[in-house]
Protein backbone atom coordinates (compact mmCIF):
# COMPACT_ATOMS: atom_id res chain seq x y z
CA UNK A 1 0.00 0.00 0.00
CA UNK A 2 1.32 3.40 -0.88
CA UNK A 3 -1.07 5.47 1.16
CA UNK A 4 -2.88 5.21 4.46
CA UNK A 5 -6.15 6.79 5.69
CA UNK A 6 -6.44 10.58 5.45
CA UNK A 7 -4.02 10.64 2.51
CA UNK A 8 -0.96 10.31 4.71
CA UNK A 9 2.07 8.75 3.03
CA UNK A 10 3.06 5.34 4.37
CA UNK A 11 6.57 4.99 5.67
CA UNK A 12 8.76 1.94 6.18
CA UNK A 13 7.10 0.71 9.38
CA UNK A 14 4.08 -1.51 8.99
CA UNK A 15 2.69 -4.71 10.47
CA UNK A 16 -0.15 -7.04 9.52
CA UNK A 17 -1.61 -10.29 10.80
CA UNK A 18 -4.70 -12.39 10.29
CA UNK A 19 -6.58 -13.03 13.59
CA UNK A 20 -8.78 -15.74 12.06
CA UNK A 21 -8.76 -17.83 8.92
CA UNK A 22 -11.90 -16.28 7.45
CA UNK A 23 -11.65 -12.77 8.88
CA UNK A 24 -10.02 -9.72 7.36
CA UNK A 25 -6.39 -9.06 8.31
CA UNK A 26 -5.39 -6.20 10.58
CA UNK A 27 -2.92 -3.86 8.88
CA UNK A 28 -1.00 -1.15 10.74
CA UNK A 29 1.21 1.67 9.44
CA UNK A 30 3.35 4.01 11.50
CA UNK A 31 3.19 7.43 9.88
CA UNK A 32 5.08 10.59 10.76
CA UNK A 33 2.43 11.66 13.29
CA UNK A 34 0.34 8.62 14.15
CA UNK A 35 -0.81 5.06 13.78
CA UNK A 36 -2.95 4.19 10.77
CA UNK A 37 -4.95 0.97 10.77
CA UNK A 38 -7.20 -1.08 8.52
CA UNK A 39 -9.43 -4.08 9.17
CA UNK A 40 -11.59 -5.00 6.21
CA UNK A 41 -13.82 -2.03 5.43
CA UNK A 42 -12.93 -0.25 8.66
CA UNK A 43 -9.93 2.05 8.87
CA UNK A 44 -8.64 4.98 10.84
CA UNK A 45 -5.70 7.03 11.96
CA UNK A 46 -4.84 8.05 15.51
CA UNK A 47 -2.21 10.58 16.45
CA UNK A 48 0.55 9.40 18.76
CA UNK A 49 -0.39 12.16 21.19
CA UNK A 50 -3.97 10.77 21.37
CA UNK A 51 -2.88 7.30 22.50
CA UNK A 52 -3.87 6.90 26.15
CA UNK A 53 -2.97 3.34 27.13
CA UNK A 54 -0.86 0.43 25.86
CA UNK A 55 -0.79 -3.06 27.32
CA UNK A 56 1.67 -5.86 26.48
CA UNK A 57 0.71 -9.40 27.46
CA UNK A 58 1.28 -13.09 26.79
CA UNK A 59 -1.88 -14.87 25.59
CA UNK A 60 -1.29 -18.40 24.30
CA UNK A 61 -4.16 -20.30 22.72
CA UNK A 62 -4.51 -23.94 21.73
CA UNK A 63 -2.51 -23.86 18.49
CA UNK A 64 -0.42 -20.78 19.30
CA UNK A 65 1.62 -21.47 22.42
CA UNK A 66 3.96 -18.49 21.84
CA UNK A 67 1.44 -15.71 21.28
CA UNK A 68 2.11 -12.13 22.39
CA UNK A 69 -0.38 -9.28 22.24
CA UNK A 70 -0.15 -5.49 22.23
CA UNK A 71 -3.39 -3.59 22.91
CA UNK A 72 -3.67 0.12 22.17
CA UNK A 73 -6.40 2.47 23.40
CA UNK A 74 -6.65 5.93 21.85
CA UNK A 75 -9.16 8.74 21.78
CA UNK A 76 -11.64 8.39 18.94
CA UNK A 77 -10.65 4.85 17.96
CA UNK A 78 -11.65 1.30 18.85
CA UNK A 79 -9.25 -0.85 20.84
CA UNK A 80 -6.45 -1.80 18.47
CA UNK A 81 -4.74 -5.14 18.92
CA UNK A 82 -1.54 -6.46 17.32
CA UNK A 83 -0.75 -10.17 17.76
CA UNK A 84 2.59 -11.89 17.18
CA UNK A 85 1.15 -14.78 15.14
CA UNK A 86 -1.15 -15.10 12.17
CA UNK A 87 -3.41 -17.73 10.63
CA UNK A 88 -1.78 -19.22 7.55
CA UNK A 89 -4.05 -22.18 6.70
CA UNK A 90 -6.74 -24.34 8.28
CA UNK A 91 -4.23 -26.03 10.60
CA UNK A 92 -1.19 -23.78 10.47
CA UNK A 93 -0.21 -20.55 12.22
CA UNK A 94 2.73 -18.37 11.30
CA UNK A 95 4.90 -16.77 13.98
CA UNK A 96 5.79 -13.17 13.17
CA UNK A 97 8.28 -12.68 15.99
CA UNK A 98 10.81 -10.43 14.25
CA UNK A 99 8.26 -8.17 12.55
CA UNK A 100 6.16 -7.94 15.72
CA UNK A 101 9.13 -6.96 17.91
CA UNK A 102 10.27 -4.33 15.40
CA UNK A 103 6.78 -2.84 15.15
CA UNK A 104 6.24 -2.74 18.92
CA UNK A 105 9.64 -1.16 19.54
CA UNK A 106 9.19 1.47 16.83
CA UNK A 107 5.69 2.41 17.99
CA UNK A 108 6.98 2.90 21.54
CA UNK A 109 9.89 5.02 20.26
CA UNK A 110 7.52 7.27 18.34
CA UNK A 111 5.11 7.63 21.26
CA UNK A 112 8.02 8.63 23.49
CA UNK A 113 9.18 11.21 20.93
CA UNK A 114 5.65 12.64 20.75
CA UNK A 115 5.51 12.93 24.57
CA UNK A 116 2.20 11.11 24.46
CA UNK A 117 0.49 10.89 27.89
CA UNK A 118 0.42 7.08 27.71
CA UNK A 119 -0.09 4.60 30.52
CA UNK A 120 2.24 1.70 29.71
CA UNK A 121 0.97 -1.51 31.35
CA UNK A 122 2.17 -5.09 31.16
CA UNK A 123 0.59 -8.41 32.00
CA UNK A 124 -3.03 -9.20 32.77
CA UNK A 125 -5.45 -6.81 34.42
CA UNK A 126 -5.13 -7.23 38.24
CA UNK A 127 -8.82 -8.11 38.60
CA UNK A 128 -8.26 -11.10 36.33
CA UNK A 129 -4.69 -11.98 37.32
CA UNK A 130 -4.99 -12.41 41.09
CA UNK A 131 -8.23 -14.47 41.11
CA UNK A 132 -6.76 -16.57 38.30
CA UNK A 133 -3.57 -17.15 40.26
CA UNK A 134 -5.60 -18.19 43.32
CA UNK A 135 -7.59 -20.68 41.22
CA UNK A 136 -4.37 -22.02 39.67
CA UNK A 137 -2.86 -22.58 43.13
CA UNK A 138 -6.05 -24.24 44.43
CA UNK A 139 -6.27 -26.62 41.46
CA UNK A 140 -2.57 -27.49 41.80
CA UNK A 141 -3.04 -28.31 45.51
CA UNK A 142 -6.15 -30.35 44.68
CA UNK A 143 -4.24 -32.42 42.12
CA UNK A 144 -1.39 -32.94 44.57
CA UNK A 145 -3.93 -34.20 47.11
CA UNK A 146 -5.30 -36.63 44.52
CA UNK A 147 -1.80 -37.99 43.95
CA UNK A 148 -1.38 -38.52 47.69
CA UNK A 149 -4.75 -40.29 47.95
CA UNK A 150 -3.90 -42.52 44.99
CA UNK A 151 -0.62 -43.53 46.60
CA UNK A 152 -2.38 -44.24 49.90
CA UNK A 153 -4.88 -46.40 48.02
CA UNK A 154 -2.00 -48.28 46.36
CA UNK A 155 -2.89 -47.08 42.88
CA UNK A 156 0.52 -46.07 41.47
CA UNK A 157 -0.70 -45.97 37.87
CA UNK A 158 -3.42 -43.45 38.76
CA UNK A 159 -0.97 -41.43 40.83
CA UNK A 160 1.51 -41.36 37.92
CA UNK A 161 -1.19 -40.22 35.49
CA UNK A 162 -2.33 -37.38 37.75
CA UNK A 163 1.31 -36.45 38.46
CA UNK A 164 2.02 -36.17 34.72
CA UNK A 165 -1.03 -33.97 34.26
CA UNK A 166 -0.04 -31.85 37.27
CA UNK A 167 3.47 -31.37 35.90
CA UNK A 168 2.12 -30.19 32.55
CA UNK A 169 -0.47 -27.97 34.24
CA UNK A 170 2.13 -26.31 36.47
CA UNK A 171 4.61 -25.88 33.63
CA UNK A 172 2.12 -24.04 31.39
CA UNK A 173 0.35 -22.21 34.21
CA UNK A 174 3.52 -21.01 35.92
CA UNK A 175 4.87 -19.69 32.62
CA UNK A 176 1.62 -17.82 31.95
CA UNK A 177 1.42 -16.21 35.40
CA UNK A 178 5.15 -15.41 35.49
CA UNK A 179 4.91 -13.48 32.23
CA UNK A 180 1.57 -11.80 32.92
CA UNK A 181 2.20 -10.35 36.37
CA UNK A 182 0.53 -6.90 36.34
CA UNK A 183 2.75 -3.86 36.33
CA UNK A 184 3.93 -0.80 34.43
CA UNK A 185 6.95 -0.12 32.25
CA UNK A 186 8.55 2.73 30.32
CA UNK A 187 8.72 2.98 26.52
CA UNK A 188 12.51 2.86 26.72
CA UNK A 189 12.57 -0.42 28.67
CA UNK A 190 10.13 -2.87 27.13
CA UNK A 191 9.43 -5.98 29.24
CA UNK A 192 11.48 -8.82 27.72
CA UNK A 193 9.13 -11.51 29.04
CA UNK A 194 6.33 -10.07 26.91
CA UNK A 195 8.20 -10.01 23.61
CA UNK A 196 9.01 -13.07 21.49
CA UNK A 197 12.61 -14.20 21.36
CA UNK A 198 14.63 -13.57 18.23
Amino acid sequence: MSTVPDGLPADERHYSYRPSLMGAPWVFHLTSDGLAWENGRRSGHVLYRDIRRVRLSFKPVSLQTQRYVMEVWASGAPKLQAVSSSWKSMVEHERLDKAYCAFVAELHRRMAEANAPVSFEHGSHPLRYWPGLAIFAAVSLGLAFLILRALQSEAPAGAAFVAAFLGLFIWHGANYFRRNRPGVYTPNALPELLLPKG
